[in-house]
């Protein structure tokens, strides 16, 4: 399927923010949703884009200009750095081709030495107050350390991201909100969502099935079923996009999505 509609519609609002690449006059590079240098450039490697596009080249220095020293990225000025912010960074420099790359390093390194003692990661911004549930993780941003690690060498030999992958598996069985931001497992993560902007049944399967600790786990299994269940004559259906994004072709709301589609052949081929 030609793509090229959805590609240069992320084009035209590569300076929305009120710079260039999507980022803000500041420099933000996570203001604007789908939009911002971050989303974007993610999207437009899943509709295929190659990373040497003048448009992603500008957005990746961008991205790397905001890595410190030691490993995290500063993504938006003047504000306090998350694990959430560095871990969407990693996420994307590693679509863009860049998960082996010497200067991800650091980034690896900080990420493993900061894990906590769950086995996710967590910050210590209280959105919604204090709680028993805050001292957990956040599973979204550990789901998405998840998918960064799974395409370096340590997805399958470092021990510690078994943890990791315990934490999201036991999510499945209480369901309940957990960690600071009050990630639950609800009707919304139910609805298929692509492309893999939050934390979501179909995102949840896909970064699990690369991890041996998951695969044959009898609560992963569970969690395909239903999306399986959710599908029509083996393809997948995209019952939630974002909604600046449900009219384009790649993730149309309600219709089967070819790229949403490749990606569970990938589920798939890892469970062979």
């Amino acid at each position: 399927m030609d793509y090229s509609e959805d590609i240069g519609y992320f084009l035209s609002k590569m300076h929305d923010n009120g710079a260039d690449f999507w980022a803000t006059p500041e420099g933000s590079l996570i203001k604007g949703g789908p939009f911002s240098t971050l989303e974007a450039a993610y999207n437009l490697t899943e509709l295929g884009l190659p990373a040497t596009h003048p448009a992603l080249a500008g957005a990746i220095s961008l991205i790397w200009q905001a890595q410190r020293k030691d490993g995290r990225f500063a993504i938006i000025p003047k504000s306090g750095i998350y694990p959430c912010q560095t871990i969407h960074a990693a996420r994307t420099l590693c679509a863009l081709g860049f998960a082996e790359d010497n200067r991800l390093q650091a980034t690896i390194s900080h990420l493993l030495e900061t894990q906590y003692a769950d086995g996710g990661w967590r910050c210590k911004k209280f959105f919604f107050g204090h709680g028993p549930e805050t001292e957990a993780s956040n599973p979204g941003p550990t789901l998405s350390a998840l998918d960064v690690f799974r395409q370096t060498p340590y997805g399958t030999i470092d021990e510690r991201l078994d943890c990791a992958v315990e934490f999201l598996l036991s999510h499945w069985v209480t369901r309940a909100p957990l960690g600071p931001c009050h990630y639950g497992i609800g009707t919304l993560f139910h609805q298929v969502s692509f492309p893999f902007l939050n934390y979501n049944l179909f995102y949840y399967v896909y970064v699990l099935s690369f991890y041996n600790a998951a695969k044959h786990d009898p609560r992963f299994l569970d969690a395909l079923r239903v999306l399986q269940g959710k599908m029509i004559d083996g393809q997948i259906v995209v019952e939630r996009p974002h909604v600046k994004l449900a009219k384009l072709d790649f993730c149309k709301k309600g219709e089967i999505s070819e790229l949403a589609t490749k990606r569970y052949r990938e589920i798939l081929a890892n469970l062979n």
